[in-house]
Protein backbone atom coordinates (compact mmCIF):
# COMPACT_ATOMS: atom_id res chain seq x y z
CA UNK A 1 0.00 0.00 0.00
CA UNK A 2 1.48 3.38 -0.76
CA UNK A 3 1.90 5.94 1.64
CA UNK A 4 -1.51 7.11 4.10
CA UNK A 5 -3.19 10.10 3.30
CA UNK A 6 -4.02 12.91 5.62
CA UNK A 7 -7.51 13.85 4.13
CA UNK A 8 -7.11 17.64 4.23
CA UNK A 9 -10.11 18.41 6.92
CA UNK A 10 -10.97 20.75 9.79
CA UNK A 11 -12.53 17.97 11.75
CA UNK A 12 -10.83 14.65 13.15
CA UNK A 13 -10.53 11.23 12.50
CA UNK A 14 -11.61 8.61 14.17
CA UNK A 15 -11.75 4.60 14.35
CA UNK A 16 -15.68 4.73 16.08
CA UNK A 17 -17.21 1.56 14.72
CA UNK A 18 -13.50 -0.47 15.34
CA UNK A 19 -14.37 0.66 19.26
CA UNK A 20 -16.89 -2.26 18.97
CA UNK A 21 -13.90 -4.88 19.09
CA UNK A 22 -12.95 -7.75 16.03
CA UNK A 23 -16.45 -9.90 16.09
CA UNK A 24 -18.20 -6.63 14.40
CA UNK A 25 -16.08 -6.22 11.64
CA UNK A 26 -12.67 -7.47 9.57
CA UNK A 27 -9.86 -4.97 9.41
CA UNK A 28 -8.45 -4.95 6.30
CA UNK A 29 -7.31 -3.12 3.51
CA UNK A 30 -8.72 -2.19 0.31
CA UNK A 31 -7.86 -4.54 -3.34
CA UNK A 32 -6.27 -1.67 -5.02
CA UNK A 33 -8.78 -2.09 -7.57
CA UNK A 34 -7.43 -1.18 -11.34
CA UNK A 35 -4.46 -0.02 -12.58
CA UNK A 36 -4.69 3.76 -13.48
CA UNK A 37 -7.78 5.17 -11.09
CA UNK A 38 -9.21 8.34 -12.77
CA UNK A 39 -11.21 10.88 -11.11
CA UNK A 40 -14.56 10.63 -13.28
CA UNK A 41 -16.95 13.17 -11.01
CA UNK A 42 -17.02 14.57 -7.32
CA UNK A 43 -19.33 16.64 -5.07
CA UNK A 44 -18.24 19.45 -2.94
CA UNK A 45 -21.38 19.84 -1.33
CA UNK A 46 -20.52 16.08 -0.09
CA UNK A 47 -16.93 17.62 1.02
CA UNK A 48 -18.17 20.44 3.02
CA UNK A 49 -19.95 17.46 5.76
CA UNK A 50 -16.44 16.68 6.40
CA UNK A 51 -15.55 20.02 6.70
CA UNK A 52 -13.40 19.42 3.26
CA UNK A 53 -12.09 21.68 0.84
CA UNK A 54 -13.24 21.08 -2.73
CA UNK A 55 -9.36 21.45 -4.06
CA UNK A 56 -8.35 17.82 -2.59
CA UNK A 57 -10.07 16.67 -5.78
CA UNK A 58 -7.71 18.01 -7.84
CA UNK A 59 -4.97 16.13 -5.89
CA UNK A 60 -4.33 12.75 -7.54
CA UNK A 61 -3.58 10.95 -4.45
CA UNK A 62 -7.53 12.00 -3.86
CA UNK A 63 -8.28 9.16 -6.58
CA UNK A 64 -5.58 6.40 -5.22
CA UNK A 65 -7.71 6.88 -2.23
CA UNK A 66 -11.13 6.28 -4.30
CA UNK A 67 -9.80 3.64 -5.57
CA UNK A 68 -8.34 1.91 -2.37
CA UNK A 69 -5.46 2.21 -3.76
CA UNK A 70 -3.66 4.73 -0.72
CA UNK A 71 -5.41 4.45 2.51
CA UNK A 72 -6.15 7.59 4.63
CA UNK A 73 -3.92 8.50 7.23
CA UNK A 74 -5.24 7.47 11.38
CA UNK A 75 -8.14 5.02 10.44
CA UNK A 76 -7.75 1.12 9.85
CA UNK A 77 -10.45 0.06 6.97
CA UNK A 78 -13.31 -2.23 7.70
CA UNK A 79 -16.02 -4.59 6.51
CA UNK A 80 -18.74 -5.06 8.51
CA UNK A 81 -20.71 -7.84 9.24
CA UNK A 82 -24.04 -8.29 9.21
CA UNK A 83 -26.88 -10.36 8.37
CA UNK A 84 -30.83 -10.25 7.11
CA UNK A 85 -33.87 -11.02 5.04
CA UNK A 86 -33.63 -11.09 1.07
CA UNK A 87 -36.72 -11.15 -0.38
CA UNK A 88 -39.16 -11.85 3.37
CA UNK A 89 -36.38 -15.43 3.52
CA UNK A 90 -33.66 -15.28 5.95
CA UNK A 91 -30.32 -15.36 4.67
CA UNK A 92 -28.21 -15.44 7.36
CA UNK A 93 -24.61 -13.68 7.49
CA UNK A 94 -24.33 -10.89 4.86
CA UNK A 95 -21.89 -8.23 5.20
CA UNK A 96 -20.08 -5.82 3.15
CA UNK A 97 -19.22 -7.91 0.59
CA UNK A 98 -17.97 -5.03 -2.01
CA UNK A 99 -18.13 -1.91 0.85
CA UNK A 100 -14.99 -0.89 2.85
CA UNK A 101 -15.05 1.49 5.65
CA UNK A 102 -12.04 3.41 4.88
CA UNK A 103 -12.85 6.63 7.40
CA UNK A 104 -14.66 8.35 9.89
CA UNK A 105 -14.80 11.74 10.51
CA UNK A 106 -16.39 14.31 12.54
CA UNK A 107 -16.67 17.19 11.72
CA UNK A 108 -17.01 21.08 13.17
CA UNK A 109 -20.62 20.37 13.97
CA UNK A 110 -19.75 17.12 16.26
CA UNK A 111 -21.84 14.70 13.35
CA UNK A 112 -19.80 11.63 12.49
CA UNK A 113 -19.58 10.82 8.93
CA UNK A 114 -18.73 7.21 7.57
CA UNK A 115 -16.44 7.22 3.99
CA UNK A 116 -17.20 3.94 2.50
CA UNK A 117 -16.18 2.56 -0.89
CA UNK A 118 -18.39 0.80 -2.79
CA UNK A 119 -16.61 -1.57 -5.45
CA UNK A 120 -13.30 -1.59 -4.00
CA UNK A 121 -12.73 -5.40 -3.86
CA UNK A 122 -13.52 -8.32 -2.35
CA UNK A 123 -14.03 -8.47 1.86
CA UNK A 124 -14.48 -11.75 3.81
CA UNK A 125 -18.07 -11.46 2.91
CA UNK A 126 -18.21 -10.89 -0.90
CA UNK A 127 -19.38 -14.81 -0.53
CA UNK A 128 -19.39 -15.58 -4.73
CA UNK A 129 -19.41 -11.60 -5.79
CA UNK A 130 -16.51 -10.25 -7.12
CA UNK A 131 -16.38 -6.98 -5.24
CA UNK A 132 -16.45 -4.83 -7.98
CA UNK A 133 -19.24 -2.32 -8.91
CA UNK A 134 -19.58 -1.26 -12.60
CA UNK A 135 -19.80 2.49 -13.85
CA UNK A 136 -23.35 1.95 -14.36
CA UNK A 137 -24.45 1.03 -10.69
CA UNK A 138 -21.53 3.75 -9.31
CA UNK A 139 -23.48 6.54 -11.91
CA UNK A 140 -26.87 5.56 -10.55
CA UNK A 141 -26.24 6.09 -7.28
CA UNK A 142 -23.93 9.24 -7.32
CA UNK A 143 -26.92 10.86 -8.71
CA UNK A 144 -29.87 9.68 -6.77
CA UNK A 145 -28.48 9.72 -3.27
CA UNK A 146 -27.75 13.68 -4.36
CA UNK A 147 -30.87 13.76 -5.99
CA UNK A 148 -32.92 12.73 -2.81
CA UNK A 149 -30.97 14.76 -0.27
CA UNK A 150 -32.39 17.71 -2.55
CA UNK A 151 -36.11 16.57 -2.13
CA UNK A 152 -34.95 16.72 1.80
CA UNK A 153 -35.08 13.12 2.20
CA UNK A 154 -32.84 11.18 4.20
CA UNK A 155 -30.41 9.75 2.40
CA UNK A 156 -26.58 8.18 2.18
CA UNK A 157 -24.49 10.86 0.40
CA UNK A 158 -22.40 10.78 -2.87
CA UNK A 159 -18.23 11.95 -2.72
CA UNK A 160 -16.61 11.04 -5.97
CA UNK A 161 -17.09 8.27 -8.40
CA UNK A 162 -13.73 6.78 -9.86
CA UNK A 163 -13.01 4.72 -12.77
CA UNK A 164 -10.86 1.99 -12.45
CA UNK A 165 -9.65 1.42 -16.49
CA UNK A 166 -11.04 -2.57 -15.26
CA UNK A 167 -13.45 -4.65 -17.17
CA UNK A 168 -16.08 -5.75 -14.82
CA UNK A 169 -18.73 -9.30 -16.03
CA UNK A 170 -21.80 -8.83 -15.16
CA UNK A 171 -24.88 -9.57 -17.63
CA UNK A 172 -22.08 -8.37 -19.68
CA UNK A 173 -18.58 -6.65 -19.64
CA UNK A 174 -18.75 -3.37 -18.70
CA UNK A 175 -16.76 -0.99 -17.14
CA UNK A 176 -15.65 -0.95 -13.32
CA UNK A 177 -15.81 2.30 -11.04
CA UNK A 178 -15.69 2.78 -7.40
CA UNK A 179 -18.30 4.91 -5.64
CA UNK A 180 -16.95 6.89 -2.60
CA UNK A 181 -20.33 7.44 -0.31
CA UNK A 182 -20.85 9.29 2.88
CA UNK A 183 -23.51 8.73 5.50
CA UNK A 184 -23.66 9.28 9.33
CA UNK A 185 -24.25 5.66 10.03
CA UNK A 186 -23.66 2.68 7.52
CA UNK A 187 -25.52 0.15 10.78
CA UNK A 188 -28.29 -1.40 9.32
CA UNK A 189 -31.05 -3.66 10.93
CA UNK A 190 -29.35 -6.71 9.89
CA UNK A 191 -26.29 -5.52 12.47
CA UNK A 192 -28.85 -6.71 14.94
CA UNK A 193 -30.12 -9.69 13.36
CA UNK A 194 -26.48 -10.80 13.03
CA UNK A 195 -25.87 -10.94 16.30
CA UNK A 196 -29.21 -11.68 17.16
CA UNK A 197 -30.31 -15.41 15.07
CA UNK A 198 -26.38 -16.40 17.10
CA UNK A 199 -26.94 -16.38 20.17
CA UNK A 200 -24.61 -13.32 20.57
CA UNK A 201 -27.09 -11.23 23.44
CA UNK A 202 -24.01 -9.36 24.87
CA UNK A 203 -23.00 -8.31 20.88
CA UNK A 204 -27.02 -6.92 20.43
CA UNK A 205 -26.67 -5.18 23.70
CA UNK A 206 -23.04 -3.36 23.08
CA UNK A 207 -24.21 -2.59 19.42
CA UNK A 208 -27.89 -0.74 20.91
CA UNK A 209 -25.56 1.33 23.43
CA UNK A 210 -23.26 1.99 20.78
CA UNK A 211 -25.54 3.41 18.42
CA UNK A 212 -27.90 5.18 20.99
CA UNK A 213 -24.73 6.71 22.63
CA UNK A 214 -23.72 8.45 19.15
CA UNK A 215 -26.73 8.90 17.23
CA UNK A 216 -29.80 9.08 19.92
CA UNK A 217 -28.32 10.23 23.46
CA UNK A 218 -30.68 9.65 26.19
CA UNK A 219 -32.90 7.48 25.29
CA UNK A 220 -32.99 4.33 27.11
CA UNK A 221 -34.25 0.95 24.88
CA UNK A 222 -37.25 1.26 24.26
CA UNK A 223 -37.59 5.07 22.94
CA UNK A 224 -34.87 4.22 21.03
CA UNK A 225 -36.98 1.38 19.24
CA UNK A 226 -39.77 3.72 18.81
CA UNK A 227 -37.78 6.61 17.38
CA UNK A 228 -36.51 4.07 15.02
CA UNK A 229 -40.10 3.10 14.09
CA UNK A 230 -40.96 6.86 13.63
CA UNK A 231 -37.65 7.89 11.24
CA UNK A 232 -38.25 4.56 9.31
CA UNK A 233 -42.31 5.30 8.63
CA UNK A 234 -41.62 9.11 8.25
CA UNK A 235 -38.83 7.82 5.69
CA UNK A 236 -41.35 5.84 4.02
CA UNK A 237 -43.82 8.50 3.46
CA UNK A 238 -41.05 10.79 2.34
CA UNK A 239 -40.50 7.98 -0.42
CA UNK A 240 -44.36 7.29 -1.19
CA UNK A 241 -45.06 11.27 -1.97
CA UNK A 242 -42.21 11.96 -4.05
CA UNK A 243 -43.30 8.74 -6.19
CA UNK A 244 -39.43 6.73 -5.22
CA UNK A 245 -39.48 3.26 -5.29
CA UNK A 246 -36.45 1.54 -3.58
CA UNK A 247 -36.67 -1.99 -5.09
CA UNK A 248 -35.06 -4.12 -2.33
CA UNK A 249 -36.22 -3.37 0.90
CA UNK A 250 -34.41 -6.05 2.52
CA UNK A 251 -33.40 -5.90 6.28
CA UNK A 252 -30.02 -5.59 5.29
CA UNK A 253 -30.81 -2.65 3.70
CA UNK A 254 -32.69 -0.64 6.37
CA UNK A 255 -30.85 2.12 7.70
CA UNK A 256 -30.91 2.41 11.58
CA UNK A 257 -30.82 6.11 11.38
CA UNK A 258 -33.96 5.77 9.24
CA UNK A 259 -31.76 6.61 6.31
CA UNK A 260 -31.82 6.03 2.54
CA UNK A 261 -29.26 3.57 1.55
CA UNK A 262 -28.06 0.82 -0.68
CA UNK A 263 -29.42 1.96 -4.21
CA UNK A 264 -29.34 -0.64 -6.98
CA UNK A 265 -32.98 -0.66 -8.67
CA UNK A 266 -34.49 1.97 -7.57
CA UNK A 267 -36.87 4.39 -9.58
CA UNK A 268 -39.17 7.43 -9.85
CA UNK A 269 -42.54 6.84 -11.03
CA UNK A 270 -43.34 8.33 -14.77
CA UNK A 271 -46.79 7.15 -15.50
CA UNK A 272 -48.28 6.72 -11.99
CA UNK A 273 -49.07 3.00 -11.37
CA UNK A 274 -49.10 1.99 -7.91
CA UNK A 275 -48.16 -1.46 -8.96
CA UNK A 276 -45.10 -0.06 -10.26
CA UNK A 277 -42.13 -2.91 -9.62
CA UNK A 278 -38.43 -0.88 -10.35
CA UNK A 279 -36.93 -4.08 -10.28
CA UNK A 280 -37.26 -6.82 -13.26
CA UNK A 281 -36.36 -9.48 -10.41
CA UNK A 282 -38.89 -9.21 -8.50
CA UNK A 283 -41.32 -11.16 -9.94
CA UNK A 284 -43.46 -11.63 -6.93
CA UNK A 285 -44.09 -7.74 -6.81
CA UNK A 286 -42.71 -8.19 -3.03
CA UNK A 287 -41.38 -4.75 -3.34
CA UNK A 288 -43.56 -2.97 -5.38
CA UNK A 289 -44.51 0.87 -4.55
CA UNK A 290 -47.09 0.72 -3.39
CA UNK A 291 -46.44 -2.13 -0.63
CA UNK A 292 -43.44 -0.30 0.63
CA UNK A 293 -45.11 1.15 3.79
CA UNK A 294 -45.91 -2.47 4.36
CA UNK A 295 -42.73 -3.93 4.00
CA UNK A 296 -41.16 -1.21 6.12
CA UNK A 297 -43.05 -2.35 9.04
CA UNK A 298 -42.14 -5.99 8.28
CA UNK A 299 -38.73 -5.02 8.20
CA UNK A 300 -39.35 -2.98 11.65
CA UNK A 301 -40.65 -6.28 13.17
CA UNK A 302 -37.88 -8.67 11.51
CA UNK A 303 -35.64 -5.40 13.74
CA UNK A 304 -37.91 -5.80 16.83
CA UNK A 305 -36.91 -9.96 17.29
CA UNK A 306 -33.51 -9.02 17.22
CA UNK A 307 -34.10 -6.31 20.03
CA UNK A 308 -36.55 -8.97 22.02
CA UNK A 309 -33.48 -9.90 24.63
CA UNK A 310 -33.78 -5.85 25.28
CA UNK A 311 -37.24 -5.10 25.60
CA UNK A 312 -39.64 -6.53 26.50
CA UNK A 313 -42.22 -7.92 24.06
CA UNK A 314 -45.32 -5.70 24.88
CA UNK A 315 -43.21 -2.69 24.60
CA UNK A 316 -41.85 -3.41 21.06
CA UNK A 317 -45.02 -4.51 20.07
CA UNK A 318 -46.69 -0.90 21.57
CA UNK A 319 -43.52 1.00 19.67
CA UNK A 320 -44.32 -1.05 16.49
CA UNK A 321 -48.10 -0.48 16.42
CA UNK A 322 -47.04 3.38 16.07
CA UNK A 323 -45.91 2.63 12.84
CA UNK A 324 -48.85 3.23 11.13
CA UNK A 325 -49.88 6.43 13.05
CA UNK A 326 -46.24 7.64 12.31
CA UNK A 327 -46.56 6.65 8.49
CA UNK A 328 -50.05 8.07 7.83
CA UNK A 329 -50.11 11.58 9.36
CA UNK A 330 -46.52 12.57 7.75
CA UNK A 331 -47.63 11.00 4.32
CA UNK A 332 -51.14 13.17 4.77
CA UNK A 333 -49.02 15.77 5.61
CA UNK A 334 -46.68 15.68 2.67
CA UNK A 335 -49.49 15.25 0.16
CA UNK A 336 -51.98 18.25 1.49
CA UNK A 337 -48.45 20.43 0.98
CA UNK A 338 -48.56 19.02 -2.86
CA UNK A 339 -51.92 20.66 -2.94
CA UNK A 340 -51.43 23.70 -1.31
CA UNK A 341 -53.62 22.81 1.45
CA UNK A 342 -53.01 24.65 4.20
CA UNK A 343 -56.31 25.08 6.27
CA UNK A 344 -58.40 22.08 7.05
CA UNK A 345 -61.85 21.11 5.35
CA UNK A 346 -63.63 17.78 5.83
CA UNK A 347 -63.30 16.66 2.44
CA UNK A 348 -59.60 17.35 2.09
CA UNK A 349 -58.83 13.52 1.86
CA UNK A 350 -61.32 12.53 -0.46
CA UNK A 351 -60.30 15.57 -2.75
CA UNK A 352 -56.61 14.10 -2.60
CA UNK A 353 -57.84 10.22 -3.29
CA UNK A 354 -59.74 11.65 -6.08
CA UNK A 355 -56.88 12.84 -7.92
CA UNK A 356 -54.73 9.79 -7.30
CA UNK A 357 -57.41 7.61 -8.47
CA UNK A 358 -57.92 9.84 -11.64
CA UNK A 359 -53.89 9.87 -12.32
CA UNK A 360 -54.05 6.32 -12.15
CA UNK A 361 -56.70 5.98 -14.79
CA UNK A 362 -55.38 8.06 -17.30
CA UNK A 363 -51.81 7.30 -16.31
CA UNK A 364 -50.56 10.79 -15.82
CA UNK A 365 -47.04 11.85 -14.93
CA UNK A 366 -46.50 11.43 -11.14
CA UNK A 367 -44.11 14.39 -10.67
CA UNK A 368 -45.72 16.79 -13.06
CA UNK A 369 -49.38 15.91 -12.26
CA UNK A 370 -48.04 17.69 -9.24
CA UNK A 371 -45.82 20.56 -10.07
CA UNK A 372 -48.47 21.85 -13.19
CA UNK A 373 -51.01 22.54 -10.67
CA UNK A 374 -48.99 25.99 -10.25
CA UNK A 375 -49.21 26.73 -13.92
CA UNK A 376 -52.16 27.31 -16.61
CA UNK A 377 -54.91 24.63 -16.09
CA UNK A 378 -54.16 23.31 -19.72
CA UNK A 379 -50.75 22.22 -19.18
CA UNK A 380 -52.18 19.81 -16.34
CA UNK A 381 -55.34 19.08 -18.49
CA UNK A 382 -52.87 18.02 -21.19
CA UNK A 383 -50.89 15.09 -18.59
CA UNK A 384 -54.43 13.34 -18.89
CA UNK A 385 -55.30 13.32 -22.37
CA UNK A 386 -57.86 15.22 -24.08
CA UNK A 387 -60.53 15.62 -23.61
CA UNK A 388 -60.82 14.07 -19.71
CA UNK A 389 -63.97 14.88 -18.29
CA UNK A 390 -63.18 13.67 -14.78
CA UNK A 391 -59.77 15.06 -14.23
CA UNK A 392 -61.74 18.93 -15.73
CA UNK A 393 -63.79 17.80 -12.97
CA UNK A 394 -61.56 17.25 -10.76
CA UNK A 395 -59.88 20.47 -11.09
CA UNK A 396 -62.39 22.34 -11.13
CA UNK A 397 -63.45 20.86 -7.69
CA UNK A 398 -59.52 21.96 -6.95
CA UNK A 399 -59.64 25.32 -8.04
CA UNK A 400 -63.06 26.41 -5.87
CA UNK A 401 -61.31 24.72 -2.69
CA UNK A 402 -57.80 26.79 -3.06
CA UNK A 403 -59.16 30.22 -3.78
CA UNK A 404 -58.33 30.86 -0.41
CA UNK A 405 -55.32 29.87 -0.39
CA UNK A 406 -51.57 31.00 -1.10
CA UNK A 407 -50.42 28.24 -3.83
CA UNK A 408 -46.94 30.24 -4.29
CA UNK A 409 -45.14 27.92 -2.74
CA UNK A 410 -46.52 25.04 -4.43
CA UNK A 411 -43.32 25.57 -6.22
CA UNK A 412 -41.07 24.69 -3.40
CA UNK A 413 -42.78 21.52 -2.76
CA UNK A 414 -43.49 19.92 -5.81
CA UNK A 415 -39.93 19.27 -7.80
CA UNK A 416 -39.82 19.71 -11.21
CA UNK A 417 -36.78 16.89 -11.70
CA UNK A 418 -37.09 13.91 -10.42
CA UNK A 419 -34.24 11.33 -11.32
CA UNK A 420 -35.62 9.25 -13.98
CA UNK A 421 -34.44 6.05 -15.07
CA UNK A 422 -33.94 7.58 -18.84
CA UNK A 423 -32.22 10.38 -16.96
CA UNK A 424 -29.71 8.30 -15.45
CA UNK A 425 -29.46 6.23 -18.30
CA UNK A 426 -28.76 9.38 -20.30
CA UNK A 427 -25.97 10.07 -18.45
CA UNK A 428 -24.58 6.77 -18.00
CA UNK A 429 -24.49 6.15 -22.17
CA UNK A 430 -22.33 9.25 -22.40
CA UNK A 431 -19.83 8.21 -19.69
CA UNK A 432 -19.68 4.63 -20.99
CA UNK A 433 -19.50 5.04 -24.72
CA UNK A 434 -18.08 8.60 -25.21
CA UNK A 435 -16.28 9.45 -22.25
CA UNK A 436 -18.50 12.51 -21.67
CA UNK A 437 -18.99 13.54 -18.39
CA UNK A 438 -20.62 16.77 -19.36
CA UNK A 439 -24.35 15.60 -19.13
CA UNK A 440 -24.09 13.41 -16.16
CA UNK A 441 -22.48 17.36 -14.38
CA UNK A 442 -25.23 18.68 -16.28
CA UNK A 443 -27.75 16.50 -14.64
CA UNK A 444 -25.81 16.75 -11.39
CA UNK A 445 -26.60 20.06 -11.41
CA UNK A 446 -30.19 20.08 -12.22
CA UNK A 447 -30.66 17.51 -9.16
CA UNK A 448 -29.01 19.69 -6.81
CA UNK A 449 -31.41 22.16 -7.88
CA UNK A 450 -34.83 20.23 -8.64
CA UNK A 451 -37.50 22.68 -7.37
CA UNK A 452 -36.07 25.13 -9.92
CA UNK A 453 -37.32 25.71 -13.38
CA UNK A 454 -33.95 25.12 -14.69
CA UNK A 455 -35.59 26.41 -18.45
CA UNK A 456 -32.47 25.44 -20.66
CA UNK A 457 -32.78 21.48 -19.31
CA UNK A 458 -36.88 21.11 -19.25
CA UNK A 459 -35.88 18.04 -21.86
CA UNK A 460 -34.69 16.19 -18.58
CA UNK A 461 -38.27 16.57 -16.85
CA UNK A 462 -40.32 15.14 -19.26
CA UNK A 463 -41.46 11.70 -19.56
CA UNK A 464 -39.66 8.87 -21.26
CA UNK A 465 -38.88 9.26 -24.98
CA UNK A 466 -40.18 6.14 -26.71
CA UNK A 467 -37.21 4.19 -26.98
CA UNK A 468 -36.13 4.84 -23.50
CA UNK A 469 -39.27 3.66 -22.21
CA UNK A 470 -38.89 -0.44 -21.51
CA UNK A 471 -35.44 0.10 -19.45
CA UNK A 472 -35.14 -2.44 -16.92
CA UNK A 473 -33.09 -2.84 -13.54
CA UNK A 474 -32.11 -5.16 -11.76
CA UNK A 475 -30.15 -6.16 -8.37
CA UNK A 476 -27.20 -5.81 -10.52
CA UNK A 477 -28.04 -1.83 -11.17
Amino acid sequence: MSQAFRLPTKGHMENHFARLGEGFYTAMSAEKVGTAPRLIHANPAAAELLDMEPEVFADPRFAEVISGHRALDDFSPLAMVYSGHQFGVWAGQLGDGRALLIGQVRNRKGELWDIQLKGAGKTPYSRFGDGRAVMRSTIREYLCSEAMAALGIPTSRALAIVATGETVMRERPEPGAVLARLAQSHIRFGHFEHFFHRGQKDEVRALADHVIAEYFPGLDYVEWYGEVVRRTAQTIAQWQAVGFAHGVMNTDNMSILGLTIDYGPYGFLDAYDPAFICNHTDEQGRYSFINQPVIAHWNLRALALALSDLIATDRLLEKLATFEEHFARAYRALMRAKLGLVREENDDDQLIGQLLAVMVKARADYTLSFRNLSGQDKHWLALFGQPNTEAQAWLSRYRLRVENEDLSGLKRVNPRYVLRNWVAETAIRAVEDKGDITILDRIFRILQAPFEDHDSEQSFATPPPPEMCHLEVSCSS
